[in-house]
């Protein structure tokens, strides 16, 4: 599948999702916040990778989070069947992980996109940058950026960084397809001087940016929301492509709902989610979406 959809500029996303439970003997179930519900519930949560390019998308790999709850005490890992080898790990370290392994099993992709559990953390973007792969990741609006950046140079905040952009260096553009047509939104960007950590590669090297998401109708108090993402690739990456990259990250959702329509994602009944072997291995034998069923994104 990753021959038939695969392009070296394509992108692998990160996202977690949840999967309410009612006991608590069920691997990594503990009172935990849920994206899926939208609130704290009794959960599992699975750290999934999608891969997400202009002919389909399709999820790649998935890990069970354990917490420390569970990692802290063996014998209740004993009664799941959680073999005592199994560290706790971070969701940023698992996602960490199966970008390597979709990496080392030559999955064609230049870019990675996730939200804020993986964009404000530093080893997460840190390990991506020395792999030299792009990435546009979500950032709170109080992420820290450095000093004297942005269009006033009002401060170090990601909220700060544009508060005093003119109206003309906001872009109209669409992110994606949506059920009801172009996900339109404004979009700003801001080029961020260079960090130590910041790894060259290629020709011209690579650059940072603050991108900004911005509404086109008022919220219930008024405001125009503003989503912030932080985001890290060849110099001279146009803004567009950076709204194309934000935007891909609808795709696992996507995935989520096809794979629970067909094949009936839900909850981990035992031990965690055993890693899916890199695609072309010999035991790769994962299921996989048939030709007619693949999601093909709209012309």
């Amino acid at each position: 599948m990753v021959e038939q959809l695969g392009d070296p500029g394509d992108v692998l996303i990160v996202n977690a999702t949840g999967f309410i439970k009612k006991g608590t003997r069920s691997a990594g179930v503990q009172r935990q916040y849920s994206g899926t519900a939208g609130r704290v519930e009794n959960c599992q949560l699975g750290v999934f990778l999608a891969y997400a390019t202009a002919h389909g998308r399709v999820l790649l790999d998935a890990e069970l989070y354990l917490p420390e709850s569970w990692t802290g005490d063996r014998a209740r890992c004993v009664q799941a069947g959680i073999p005592a080898s199994v560290p706790f790990a971070t969701k940023p370290a698992l996602a960490t992980a199966m970008l390597d392994r979709a990496l080392d099993g030559a999955v064609p992709a230049s870019w990675v996109s996730a939200d804020e559990a993986y964009g404000q953390d530093h080893k997460f973007r840190l390990h991506l940058k020395k792999h030299k792969i792009g990435y546009v990741v979500t950032v709170p609006r109080n992420q820290s950026l450095g000093t004297g950046i942005g269009y006033g140079n009002t401060g170090s905040r990601a909220d700060a960084v544009t508060s005093d952009a003119p109206e003309q260096a906001w872009k109209r553009l669409s992110a994606g397809d949506g059920a009801k047509g172009p996900r339109l939104y404004d979009w700003a960007m801001a080029t961020l001087p260079p960090h130590p950590d910041d790894y060259l590669g290629g020709p011209g090297g690579f650059q940072r940016w603050l991108l900004v998401r911005r509404s086109l109708t008022p919220n219930d108090q008024g405001e125009l929301e503003l989503a912030f993402y932080l985001c890290f690739g060849p110099a001279g990456t146009p803004l567009n492509e950076l709204v194309r990259i934000a935007g891909s990250r609808w795709a696992i959702e996507e995935c989520f709902q096809s794979a629970t329509n067909e094949v009936g994602l839900g909850p981990v009944p035992g031990p965690p989610l055993r890693r899916l072997p890199p695609p072309h291995h010999p035991s790769d034998a994962r299921p996989r979406l048939s030709r007619r069923h693949r999601r093909a994104r709209p012309q």
